[in-house]
């Protein structure tokens, strides 16, 4: 479990954001003793005051990520970072680049593709020649997706896959100012680059691209499908991204040709459709209206500002429940479902990155190295710690 030299086995940086107190929180219930953990952040009587709530006597960092040096130093001091500091775009850049020189692993919770589009570029041959493991994603972006999948391609024997659906089937979350926030950048540099507004759109972003690729796409998502309606999810277009770059790493183990989407299922009848509409109509809203200086000042007012999130309430309350449909090119369809009782954005995505950090730090995983996903880096280890963690993460024949 030692590396020569290093103090630490996992640091946490961003560990008094509102995501990373729930990371801490995870960590400081979960990890085996003897695991070094410490906490980085910009405020030492934060960091302090995290600590005292915890109940944990670990070491602390105080660390400002415009820091070259010191963010050098952060990663060659642990096996492993695990950053909440985001948007990714404005502070990630940096962190991600000192782990792959160092040969330290690394995880996040990013989902913007500009960032990470960028970060491979930069990043994978360094981490391929230093052994590090660049994990982006590792929450509910896109763990879900890239597990499911992933998982489920396993189940069918590894053979080419026609298509495959993710259902939302039910969610209650929270809205994240960091998530608002990460969308806000993406947005602003969308706007003065054209390059970076295709590639967001792009589901081949994250890899070369396919030598085929299928005229025409898999529908947008929106519609009725066997008398069920159903909207477009969210984070399709990332996800799909990040699947497809698992894809690219295995040589195109799913298939090139491989058809994949994203919905939420709205139900039934008017009510269906009226909440169908709504989810499809109120995204492309949103967008709109944060790609525009003077509707993004009106909708700023009224969103939720970095570093804040919902209520405790709300996010003890939370849950989710997925489902991926995968049809094989030959062979039965197979179903997995990926659910757990939590917030995802929070309580989940605690959870996950927690996990993925200490999958990395402790966990004889597959001889990869680069700027990987989260199925590549650590795909059933991953899977096993996210099960024991009152997780579903299940295959059956689909029916």
């Amino acid at each position: 479990m030692r590396t020569p030299g290093r103090d630490h086995d996992i640091v946490l940086l961003g560990a008094t954001g509102f995501v990373g107190r729930f990371t801490a929180r995870h960590l400081a219930q979960s990890a085996p003793d003897g695991v070094r953990i410490a906490v980085a952040g910009r405020s030492r009587e934060r960091l302090e005051r995290l600590t005292r709530e915890l109940g944990v006597d670990w070491p602390m960092i105080e660390l400002d990520t415009a820091d070259d040096a010191a963010v050098a130093r952060l990663a060659a001091s642990t096996r492993v970072v695990a950053t909440t500091v985001g948007p990714y775009l404005r502070y990630g850049a940096g962190v991600a680049s000192a782990c792959a020189h160092s040969g330290t692993h690394y995880a996040d919770l990013s989902g913007e593709s500009i960032f990470v589009a960028r970060s491979i570029q930069r990043n994978h041959d360094a981490a391929g020649k230093s052994g590090a493991k660049i994990v982006h994603s590792c929450g509910f972006d896109s763990i879900p997706s890239d597990l499911g999948l992933g998982l489920a391609h396993a189940a069918v024997g590894g053979a080419p896959i026609a298509a495959a659906t993710l259902r939302v089937r039910s969610m209650r979350a929270g809205i994240s100012g960091g998530t608002i926030d990460s969308l806000r950048q993406q947005l602003k540099e969308a706007r003065t680059d054209a390059s970076a507004r295709r590639l967001i759109a792009d589901p081949y972003a994250l890899t070369p691209g396919p030598s085929v690729r299928l005229p025409g796409g898999f529908g947008s998502g929106w519609g009725r499908e066997r008398g069920v309606w159903q909207a477009p999810f969210v984070m399709a277009t990332y996800n799909r991204q990040i699947v497809e770059r698992t894809n690219y790493l295995t040589g195109w183990g799913y298939g090139e040709l491989m058809r994949y989407r994203e919905v939420v299922v709205t139900g039934r009848g008017p009510a269906g459709f009226l909440r169908a509409a709504g989810i499809a109509l109120g995204a492309g809203a949103l967008v709109g209206a944060m790609s525009f200086t003077p509707t993004r000042a009106v909708v700023d007012r009224v969103l939720p500002s970095p570093g804040s999130g919902p209520s405790a309430k709300t996010i003890a309350h939370g849950r989710f429940r997925l489902e991926v449909d995968v049809y094989p090119v030959e062979g039965a369809p197979v179903r997995a479902t990926v659910a757990a009782p939590y917030d995802p954005g929070y309580g989940g995505t605690g959870v996950m990155l927690g996990e993925s950090a200490l999958s990395l730090a402790l966990d004889e995983l597959p001889d990869h190295a680069g700027v990987l996903t989260p199925m590549i880096a650590m795909g059933e280890r991953l899977a096993e710690r996210l099960r024991a963690n009152r997780f579903t993460l299940d295959v059956a024949p689909l029916r």
